[in-house]
């Protein structure tokens, strides 16, 4: 039994953010057993680890990351989405052929990601098999819950990208069944998005998704162009959600839809009617210009909600820093389309914690029967005045680093 005491903030739903002053979390085995403002009778006799006034959260969940752009994080932030990929990011994903350069990258890339609070993620690796399951090898170890896809693309890519579809398909069912035994760190299916793919490979991936009975991640209307452009790919295609449905991408869970910025009517539809979810990638979108998610309403039409780093469009690899992000970019978004609300801190911390943990079992809260994955946030008050938790909580989102992430704890164990 381990009992942690200090200021607690978590969230058991979008509009409930749970304070305690100087509160009690009890675990055990890894499990919250409780969370208590006065120490029940029954655990007197138990050691006591007492942070004093730092804060105790639940740990970050990233649901959309590059992990092989991680070398290109801030650089290049002044080019525009095309020449940034064709210029940087192609030429860079090019070099995961050789898994040694992916070794020199990967294992840095998960160390980040566990220093700065973020313990479950959904990965994309590169179109490579061996360096994709590198990464693999490296969450693994660490013991982060993550989903990752060797990615497929066989069209309207530079050569030095473009698979073969069959080859693509095969090594990617070697890809699936390499890592079906793992515990932490699994496959997802992960057609870059729909321009770069023909529907031959969508619909053999359907038929891998049937088989394995595994999930889907992919970029969804993150431009106007790639809106338009997935319908010009695919005749009869009314949106681009349809393709994927089409292709039997929508019937095996999770659905990740990163970015989802410019979805019409039936996008949303299909979107809800699978239970996928909307990722919103606040930084990467400022960055290049792609636009701004309706993430207000998207939380009032009932659909999931989560945030992703998206590296290295996104320059910070902390999800505080996108809770942040995205809160000022629904004010922008209402100050322009008044129809679309803008969101509370409240709401934007449950997404970067409990809603986009949902995708795992039982993480990103601090509630009973959740694993204890938490960090524990240190000196963000000020001698001359008095923050409450929450106000502590806010100010390490908008002001933090990893500096502040004072102790990490994985499933109860502390890294």
């Amino acid at each position: 039994m381990n009992i942690y005491r200090g200021n607690i903030v978590y969230s058991k739903s979008p509009n409930e953010l749970v304070e305690l002053k100087r509160g009690y979390v009890v675990v055990k085995d890894g499990i919250i057993f409780g969370v208590y403002a006065i120490l029940p009778h029954r655990y007197a006799n138990f050691k006591v680890t007492d942070f004093g006034e730092d804060v105790i959260i639940p740990a970050f969940s990233d649901l959309h990351v590059h992990a092989p752009q991680y070398p290109n994080r801030g650089i290049a932030m002044d080019l525009l989405l095309n020449d940034w990929l064709h210029t940087y990011t192609f030429p860079l994903e090019a070099k995961y052929k050789d898994p040694k350069f992916a070794k020199e990258v990967y294992y840095p890339f998960v160390r980040d990601l566990v220093k700065n609070g973020t313990l479950h993620a959904c990965i994309y690796g590169t179109i490579h098999n061996d360096a994709t399951n590198v990464l693999m090898q490296a969450l693994e170890r660490k013991g982060i819950c993550s989903f990752v896809g060797k990615v497929n693309m066989d069209k309207d890519s530079p050569d030095y990208l473009i698979e073969e579809t069959n080859e693509s398909i095969e090594e990617t069912e070697k890809f699936i069944k390499k890592n079906s035994k793992n515990i932490f760190a699994k496959p997802l299916l992960t057609p870059r998005f729909a321009p770069t793919c023909s529907f031959d490979l969508l619909k053999k991936l359907g038929k891998l998704s049937a088989k394995y009975d595994i999930g889907v991640q992919t970029h969804i209307v993150e431009s106007k162009w790639e809106a338009e452009e997935a319908k010009k790919c695919f005749e009869g295609c009314r949106c681009d959600m349809q393709i994927y449905k089409d292709a039997g991408l929508l019937d095996h869970a999770p659905f990740i839809a990163a970015h989802y910025i410019y979805p019409c009517q039936e996008d949303l539809d299909l979107l809800k009617e699978c239970n996928g979810v909307a990722v919103q990638c606040p930084d990467s979108t400022l960055n290049v210009i792609a636009g701004i998610m309706s993430t207000g309403k998207l939380l009032d039409m009932g659909i999931r909600v989560g945030f992703g780093s998206d590296l290295s469009a996104g320059s910070y690899i902390g999800i505080y820093t996108q809770i942040a992000s995205s809160v000022r970019l629904s004010k922008l978004k209402n100050l322009y389309e008044p129809d679309n609300r803008q969101i509370t801190f409240a709401e934007a911390f449950y997404i970067a914690t409990k809603g986009g943990g949902s995708l795992w079992e039982k993480v990103g809260s601090l509630e009973q029967g959740y694993f204890f994955d938490a960090l524990v946030l240190h000196g963000l008050q000020d001698k001359f005045t008095n923050l409450s938790p929450k106000e502590l909580v806010e100010r390490f989102c908008y002001l933090g680093t990893s500096k502040n992430i004072a102790h990490i704890y994985l499933r109860g164990k502390e890294l």
